[in-house]
């Protein structure tokens, strides 16, 4: 092994020399995909270090194309965490000790061993929008809600090696990830020497891929992974399928790079990339900003894929430089890159990917895709006949189910003591600059201001019904806005900053006024929302809004002035000025070079060095409300009976001596149907992310405790209490069980009695029956966000396998990771391809074999009816590697990790 290690004569650092290893094995390192070096190096250098690596683990990664879904186990070099999935994780080790000490164990022993950042930035919420105190309002209302989690923050910074607390105010986690903290090339001192090596990172967020826009491998899992990674714990993952996506053609205006990546997102998703890692070469790529790709890259679980990868070259080398990052350190990567094949060169050969999608930049218009998944684009001129069309189509085909649209359904009312024009199906009510896709992109961003100016000068306004907000991925975006002197336009038309973090997208968009409520309400509205967010599930982003739709920030800020989504921006005018002559979105739309010209001004590497480096960082009052906050400095927490917040998980109780297989086994000998779904059911409809509605069982049991509805925060606030979150589970207002087609949200009917009663309520009923539940599906169960609350929960209410036609990645391993067992339809079957109704008792056989060898589990379903036959099929576990199917026998990570902590001590 000797002859993979060089050092650099002029840099003096050690490294894996990659091309000199293909060459021994007979190949160029050149005609490997960029990621997959990354996998390759990380594997070698792991091993030279003495971890537990073997030679057909190396072998099979060199042949990658022909062994993929074969595992690796990959070391993670950094974990980066938002504390919505963070303080979980966090939560768990805190947990973990206590469980360790219980059993006569060191607690001292649970410690991250790589570097862990945690951005607050996932507790803010719109409460206040729409003047110049927004933010303000805003930040105390975070603290007063958040008290506690940020306390166990404060506790865990110092109870654990190694993690860095980001407090609220820092940013969205991306763009600070952007910004400030990846290396892209990182050094550490081993046996004697220091060596270089490329960054390999895993995000508690699924959007964790918008660092690969840089050249950063990075990828979002649950939680769940997080913690196992962070403890040191190798990672296991299987080979991936490499997808090269060529891009040519260059964007035409008034198209924005938001319009592009609406594209590529509905072109792959298309193309079946799920799974898959996928990475851009072609033409177009240089051509891009940084911040360009890093929309596109950021959309990469839109489009299905693991990664969404931009190979380091020069741009890449001019963003570190351009955001503050020392000399010293851009040289390092650039050397390091030259040196070892890491470095995309316009004229270097086209590395050989498992196939190849061309796609033309210039073929993007624009657009805005919904209105309930992100892959549904619509040029503007198609959003007004698909939203009509969609009000009289069912919920079952897409639609929204109202049975008559005409003036009957229109409700008059009023807003703020002013007479409007009245709400109708398609007003748009909520209107949100959104900090997560678009706003690390200054090409979007001055394109909104711009056009926020243009409004203002003809005399337009957004529409009095409108909320609208402004929520910066960084204050570096702020700090750009106003050197261009578009802040004052912006908010002249109603969007003030309200603050720095994850809100509309991720639910948090706050109330609606009550007038706009009581509309909706009262002639059962389907009212829109517009935001430049990269997310637009049912139940989402507010529970009142039905059609949600996403695009670049100047296309928020279009639809605010509309006040309409049924809108043909072609025929009809936004609005007249004084003269009444009217005002076409085309009036108004920026001019190339007025763009190109701020975006200059945006790119100023002062801005970013203002940000990040000055004292000021933070506000005076966000840094002393952070500042004020004290933990004791114990090695454990000290967890409070009576809060409402920060509950002990229950994870570690279980017994650690209990053969988990013998108990799956006799547990699935007779199971009865919890819920069963369609396609495309998602993380946020498992477990929900916005507010807590009262009538629901977590509402019930807030207020049970004496909670004041105002003071429920949102279910990602409550995330450290498993109470409220496990009766959220399967809890979303829009999800779709198919036990009850005739309402929506978290409903079910109980065997054999057929009682009608939430979710959460059968599934305790089945558990004092001493009745395991499951869970029927179609495809792509489990898409969206990264929660692994998704899985917790649902171990939780006593489920033990789901049955669908299809998983995406981060939830099936979640569900290995909490012990719950994965199994897929034969190929072409499904639930009711096979004639089940989910009324059946289901029978699973031969478990054993099917965990541990991937064979087919055979499964009987029965009918209560007399003289209805049984219905016999095979599904295959998704237990894919040898390290899923070590922990699925083990009962999941909870369970594996404290027995090896306990056989250490």
């Amino acid at each position: 092994m000797s002859m993979a290690i060089r050092t650099s004569s002029d840099s003096g650092f050690t490294y894996v020399d990659l091309a000199t290893l293909a060459q021994v094995r007979g190949q160029s390192i050149d005609r490997y995909p960029f990621v997959i070096r990354v996998l390759l190096e990380n594997l070698h250098r792991h091993k030279i270090w003495g971890l537990p690596i073997t030679d057909k683990d190396v072998d099979a990664l060199w042949a990658w194309d022909t062994h993929i879904d074969a595992d690796v186990p990959l070391y993670v070099s950094r974990v980066i965490l938002p504390d919505s999935s963070g303080l979980p994780v966090l939560q768990d080790l805190a947990a973990l000790r206590d469980a360790v000490r219980r059993q006569g164990g060191d607690p001292a022993c649970v410690d991250t061993s790589i570097p862990v950042d945690l951005i607050v930035d996932h507790s803010l919420q719109v409460d206040f929008a729409g003047t110049p105190n927004s933010q303000i309002q805003n930040v105390q209302r975070e603290y007063e809600r958040n008290k506690e989690r940020y306390l166990f923050l404060k506790w865990a910074q110092q109870a654990f090696k190694g993690v860095s607390i980001h407090p609220p105010g820092t940013g969205i986690i991306h763009q600070v990830h952007l910004e400030s903290l990846a290396s892209v090339i990182t050094t550490t001192s081993r046996r004697g020497a220091l060596w270089a090596f490329p960054e390999f990172v895993i995000g508690g967020d699924s959007h964790t891929p918008m660092i690969n826009a840089l050249g950063v491998l990075a990828w979002g899992v649950g939680g769940i992974d997080a913690e196992a990674a962070l403890l040191g714990q190798a990672y296991t993952f299987p080979i991936p399928d490499v997808v090269g996506v060529r891009l040519v053609g260059e964007i035409r205006r008034p198209a924005l790079t938001t319009d592009a990546a609406l594209l590529i997102t509905q072109v792959l998703r298309k193309a079946n990339v799920a799974g898959a890692m996928v990475e851009f070469f072609g033409p177009a790529v240089g051509k891009l900003m940084l911040q360009e790709r890093a929309t596109i890259a950021n959309m990469a679980p839109e489009y299905g894929a693991t990664t969404g990868f931009f190979p380091v070259d020069e741009r890449s080398l001019d963003y570190l430089a351009q955001t503050g990052r020392s000399a010293e350190h851009i040289d390092l990567v650039r050397r390091y890159c030259l040196a070892n094949h890491f470095y995309a060169e316009e004229t270097a050969s086209t590395p050989q990917y498992s196939r190849i999608i061309e796609i033309d930049l210039s073929q993007a218009r624009q657009s805005m895709a919904g209105p309930k998944r992100p892959q549904d684009r619509l040029i503007l001129s198609e959003i007004k006949s698909d939203f009509h069309k969609r009000l009289d189509s069912d919920l079952a085909n897409g639609g929204f189910g109202v049975t008559r649209y005409s003036a009957s359904t229109i409700a008059t009312s009023s807003i703020a003591a002013k007479p409007i024009d009245p709400l109708t199906h398609g007003s748009v009510v909520l209107a949100a600059i959104t900090s997560c896709t678009n706003t690390s992109n200054p090409v979007v961003m001055m394109a909104a201001g711009l056009l926020a100016r243009n409004a203002v000068r003809r005399g337009l306004h957004a529409k009095p019904w409108v909320k609208t907000s402004l929520a910066p991925g960084s204050r570096v975006v702020t700090a750009y806005l106003a050197s261009a002197g578009l802040t004052e336009s912006l908010e002249a038309l109603g969007f003030y900053t309200i603050g720095y973090g994850c809100t509309t997208c991720g639910g948090k968009s706050g109330p609606l006024s009550g007038e706009v409520l009581a509309a909706i309400d009262q002639q059962a509205l389907v009212v829109a929302a517009v935001l430049s967010g990269n997310r637009n599930f049912e139940g989402r982003i507010h529970k009142a809004i039905r059609a949600n739709y996403i695009g670049s920030p100047p296309m928020v800020i279009a639809y605010a002035l509309a006040g309409r989504v049924d809108i043909d921006f072609e025929e009809e005018p936004l609005g007249h000025d004084e003269q009444g002559q009217a005002i076409f979105l085309r009036d108004i739309w920026p001019e190339s070079q007025e763009i190109e010209t701020c975006v200059a001004i945006a790119n100023d590497p002062q801005i970013f060095v203002n940000t990040y480096q000055a004292p000021n960082f933070l506000s005076t009052s966000r840094q002393e409300l952070w500042d004020e906050l004290t933990a004791s400095p114990s090695l454990c927490f000290d967890w409070d009976l009576k809060s409402t917040y920060m509950v002990e998980p229950p994870f570690f109780n279980q017994a650690t001596h209990v053969n988990y297989l013998d108990y799956l086994t006799s547990a699935l000998k007779q199971t009865r149907v919890l819920a069963a779904f369609g396609d495309s059911v998602t993380t946020d409809h498992i477990s929900p992310g916005g507010e807590i509605p009262a009538q629901t069982p977590a509402g019930q049991y807030l207020l049970g405790l004496g909670v004041k509805q105002k003071d429920f925060n949102s279910y990602v606030g409550r995330r450290c209490n498993f109470e409220v979150i496990t009766r959220g589970t399967f809890a979303n207002i829009r999800i779709k069980n198919l036990l009850t087609p005739d309402v929506e949200g978290g409903v079910t009917r109980l065997f054999p009695s057929d009682e009608r009663m939430t979710i959460y309520d059968a599934a305790a009923s089945y558990r004092k029956m001493g009745v395991a539940s499951i869970i029927l599906a179609g495809k792509e169960y489990g898409t969206g966000s990264s929660r692994d609350w998704a899985a917790k929960g649902s171990s939780l209410l006593g489920v033990r396998a789901v049955i669908a036609e299809g998983f995406e990645r981060i939830h099936r391993a979640n569900l290995i990771g909490m012990g719950v067992l994965p199994l897929r339809f034969a190929q072409g079957q499904g639930w009711r391809q096979l004639g089940l109704t989910g009324t059946e008792s289901f029978c699973f056989a031969n478990l054993q074999a099917g965990i541990a060898h991937g064979q087919p589990i055979d499964v009987t379903a029965q009918s209560d009816e007399l003289g209805v036959a049984d219905i016999h099929f095979q599904v295959t576990p998704q237990v894919l590697t040898a390290a899923e199917k070590a922990l699925m026998l083990e009962g999941g990570i909870p369970q594996s990790v404290l027995k090896k902590m306990l056989n250490s001590v």
